[in-house]
């Protein structure tokens, strides 16, 4: 379970999604850059206390069907955030500071 509101994206999240772990995520803006709904997690209204209750019971008692969920999280991290195949490539050394030639 992920509950942030209404701060930025920790890394824990993307942590638990690159290792494969189903996540109950709220429905905010940081979270739904990384997390579509049923895809690749799931999202809940932050101040829905009941139905954060139902979605969790419901992913503990299907867990069967998590599986793709599992896959799609950890394949998501690593086609977005890899340090080897995405972040280093995308990063122009000096770029970062503002004024420098």
């Amino acid at each position: 379970m992920y509950l942030t509101y209404p701060f930025v994206l920790s890394w824990s999240l993307l942590e638990a999604m690159a290792a494969g772990c189903v996540v109950v995520a709220s429905r905010t803006a940081p979270v739904e850059e990384v997390i579509e709904d049923g895809r690749n997690g799931h999202l809940v209204d932050f101040f829905d206390g009941t139905g954060l209750a139902e979605r969790i019971g419901s992913v503990l008692t299907r867990q069967h069907e998590q599986e793709p969920i599992r896959i799609a999280a950890r394949e998501a991290v690593i086609d977005r955030y890899d340090l080897e195949t995405n972040c280093l490539p995308d990063w122009t050394p000096g770029r970062h500071l503002v004024g420098v030639q």
